[in-house]
């Protein structure tokens, strides 16, 4: 358990539908990563892009992908994250991966599904909220598209912080800023976003604007549309001081999700 958490965000282009590919420019950016990191966080659909392909692109949670995450979280001692295409029984998913340096795996499958892009014609709802505790801290995963959707996000379960990892691109990334800074705000929470940089292989554009904001919705870290490594170092301290000084989450409305 600790009062800080030192996090490193990836912030890269990915090499479209290409997963070996996207591993080995990975493997370089995370020899990269600081000694001192503890959770280090991908973007979604981190090996493929953003692809209505799962049919082709899909992984088992014992396939490649996921051991590769297992070997960098062992050699790094720190827990690695970010979304990637996975099948289970014979459904598809989005899926956000939290891989421990013990191997264990916690997961949360995207609740929203793009539907301008298809991607709830073929890839399967998640159906439950999910908190991660690791090193004493409380993580509430999303992906990409759910960062529109604010309710299901409000902290009722006393979250840390919330992290969103997401191929958000470039025509709407205004709203991405706003939003980002506007679930810190609203749950009292850091709110961390991981988002790509590059074109797709349907010619959209991400420009990044990953980031960091602490509970009163302040920026510690940002990242431009560079393939870069942005750290941060989050306090509890921050956010009990901040909590009981400005005490709003006493206020909030306690929604029932179905």
């Amino acid at each position: 358990m600790t009062d800080t958490l030192h996090i490193a965000i990836i912030q890269t282009h990915l090499v479209w539908e290409n997963a070996v590919a996207n591993r080995k420019n990975l493997d370089a950016l995370l020899n990269e990563v600081p000694e001192e990191t503890q959770l280090t966080i991908l973007p979604e659909m981190v090996t493929t892009g953003f692809s209505m392909n799962p049919v082709v692109l899909a992984e088992s949670m014992s396939g490649t992908t996921v051991q590769w995450m297992k070997k960098w979280a062992s050699t790094k001692n720190m827990a690695i994250c970010g979304s990637v295409i996975i099948i289970e029984n014979d459904n598809y998913y989005n899926r956000f991966l939290f891989v421990q340096p013990d191997g264990t795996i916690v997961h949360y499958d995207k609740r929203h599904r793009f539907m301008m892009a298809g991607e709830g014609e073929l890839y399967t709802a998640g159906e439950r909220q999910v908190v991660i505790e690791y090193e004493g801290w409380k993580l509430f995963p999303q992906i990409c598209y759910d960062l529109r959707f604010p309710v299901y996000a409000r902290n009722t379960m006393n979250y840390d912080v919330v992290i969103y990892v997401a191929n958000w691109p470039k025509p709407r990334v205004s709203a991405w800023d706003a939003l980002l800074k506007a679930r810190a705000i609203e749950n009292m929470s850091y709110s961390i976003g991981v988002n790509r940089i590059g074109l797709d292989g349907n010619g959209l554009e991400y420009v990044g604007h990953s980031g960091v904001y602490n509970v009163l919705g302040d920026e510690i870290a940002f990242a431009k549309a560079e393939e870069k490594i942005i750290t941060a170092i989050l306090s509890k301290i921050h956010i009990k001081e901040t909590r009981e000084r400005l005490p709003f989450l006493e206020d909030r409305d306690l929604f029932t999700l179905s």
